[in-house]
Formats: structure tokens, C-alpha cells, sequence
């Protein structure tokens, strides 16, 4: 029997009043003693994420494909008193992500909190792509295929728990339906749409989802375009973001910006088209996107 006051309906409300209130008394939040799945924690949102949960008292599951990395990550957590562990995943491989889910089922018997977080990206007009069709395939592979066959794995445990919350990193591109991304933006859309109906098939079990349609970020991933250098927030600021999404679960996290271009899209479909096709001829594609496609990356 569920009850009503646990239902998705009133979580997000009753989860910000909880919020001040443990501000201003000092109780742990819901993230405290409850683990958290983070992958592509080697790193930018990912790595700043990871910190964010540990300091509210989360078991943090560092999951990326960089030893190396995942390691400095969980000894930054845990010499800062938090507690974390380490996973191997590739996340462009099926067998790789069934055997990261196996794990995880055996050594927690649940995982609380995902973060589909891992992803790549790709910044290159259509006609530059005419002949690239694994650009799509990469895009896919990664942001969509890899985030949900890890959720799918998952699901059930934490349907059977009667408690789960994933978020999905996803572009406020899928409101802006922004030139020069259409294998990013196609991909990335797909994971938000999947989010939108796991959360209404798995609502009677108190497993949700949180689309967080975020804009710029300074990490590495957007070092190629010249365009936004010095641009976006930093991954700390995203992280205190995403950790807010984790403990509020929102049905979506998004900018201004995109909810307003959204509005336009549906009102002034075409107006919309016009001042997309103008930033699109404004702005050149990037010597790396350009370069690449030459030498047949």
C-alpha cells in the first residue's frame, strides 16, 4: 500500500519545505546514507556532482572509464570525510554496462539515486555530415542506448524498493532545437523523452525522473568551440544543481532561455526557424568540426 504523501505529486513541494527546515535545524538531508550512481565521474558535472552528494552524506558510486581518475575522485571524497567506490564502465559498450549493473546489484542491493551524466558531444552543421553518419551513431551510443540500458538495469530493483530518482543531463537544446547539433540534440532528446514516461509508468512505485535541460558548462567538452570560451557556469555550480534535483525531484530543471525559446517554437514555429537560421549563418562551424570532417573522423 503506497501512500498518498509519498506519491510524486506532492514530493516536490513538501521536499523544498524539508530543505529550509534542515538548514535551519541541521538535519541530515535525504541524500544521507543513501546511494548515489554517478556516471562520468572522472570529471567536469560528474566530478563536481560526486562532491556535492558526499557532503551531504551520500554513498557516491563513481562510475566512469578512467582508473585513474575515479580514484583521485574517491580519495579527494574520502579524505574529506565522505564515502564513495569505484566502477569501470563503458558506456559505449553494452556488455561493459551489463556487468557494472550485476556488480551494483550484488554489492548494494539497490542503487537510490542515478545520475546519467556521462555523454559526449557534437557540434557540426548538416552539411558537413552528409557523408559522417557515425556521428549519429556515436551520439546515440553514449547519450541515449548507454544512459538507458543502465537505467533499465536498475529499474527493477528499485521499483521493488518502492523508492528510486534518476536525473538525466540533457541540453536545453531540446527546447532550442539549436543548429549544428542535431545527432547531440536527437540524442539527448530521445533520453528525455524515455525519462518523462519512466517516471509516469513507475509513479505507483515512487521511482521518478528528472530531466535537467542545462545550457553551457566550462568543461572540456566544449573546449572545441571557440565561441564559448569564458561562457556558461562552472561545474560546481551545475553540481549544486543537480544534487537540488536529487533531493527535490522535479519532473524538470530549466533555464530561461530555453523556456522561453520552447514558448516561441510552438506560438511562432516559423519566426523561431528565422532567428535559429540566422544565428546558424552567423556562426561558422568550428576549425575542429571542419577539421575532422576532413580527415574523416
Amino acid at each position: 500500500m503506497v501512500s498518498l504523501l509519498s506519491l510524486p505529486l506532492l514530493q516536490t513541494p513538501r521536499a523544498r519545505v524539508a530543505r529550509t527546515l534542515r538548514a535551519v535545524t541541521g538535519r541530515p538531508g535525504p541524500l544521507a546514507g543513501r546511494t548515489v550512481l554517478i556516471t562520468g565521474a572522472s570529471s567536469g558535472i560528474g566530478e563536481a556532482t560526486a562532491y556535492a552528494a558526499a557532503r551531504r552524506g551520500a554513498h557516491v558510486l563513481l562510475a566512469a572509464r578512467r582508473s585513474e581518475e575515479l580514484e583521485r575522485v574517491r580519495k579527494s571524497i574520502e579524505e574529506s570525510g565522505g564515502q564513495a567506490s569505484t566502477y569501470l564502465v563503458d558506456m559505449a559498450d553494452g556488455d561493459s554496462i551489463d556487468a557494472l549493473v550485476e556488480r551494483l546489484l550484488t554489492e548494494h542491493g539497490a542503487v537510490d539515486y542515478l545520475v546519467n551524466n556521462a555523454g559526449r558531444s557534437i557540434r557540426r552543421s548538416l552539411e558537413l555530415t552528409h557523408d559522417r553518419f557515425h556521428d549519429f551513431e556515436r551520439m546515440m551510443a553514449v547519450n541515449y542506448f548507454g544512459a538507458v540500458r543502465l537505467t533499465m538495469g536498475l529499474l527493477p530493483a528499485m521499483r521493488a524498493q518502492r523508492f528510486g530518482h534518476v536525473v538525466n543531463i540533457v541540453t536545453w537544446g531540446n527546447q532550442i532545437k539549436a543548429p549544428k547539433f542535431a545527432a547531440y540534440i536527437a540524442a539527448k532528446s530521445a533520453l528525455d523523452v524515455f525519462g518523462r514516461i519512466l517516471s509516469r509508468e513507475a509513479y505507483f512505485e515512487n521511482v521518478t525522473c528528472t530531466n535537467m535541460r542545462i545550457a553551457i558548462v566550462r568543461t572540456p567538452m566544449i573546449a572545441p568551440t571557440a565561441e564559448y570560451e569564458g561562457r556558461g557556469e562552472s561545474p560546481e555550480e551545475c553540481a549544486e544543481r543537480v544534487v537540488r534535483a536529487l533531493e527535490d525531484r522535479p519532473v524538470t530543471v530549466d533555464g530561461a532561455f530555453g523556456s522561453v525559446f520552447e514558448i516561441l517554437n510552438i506560438v511562432a514555429p516559423r519566426l523561431a526557424d528565422l532567428a535559429m537560421a540566422v544565428s546558424h549563418a552567423r556562426t561558422p562551424d568550428s576549425a575542429a568540426a571542419r577539421g575532422a570532417a576532413r580527415a574523416g573522423d
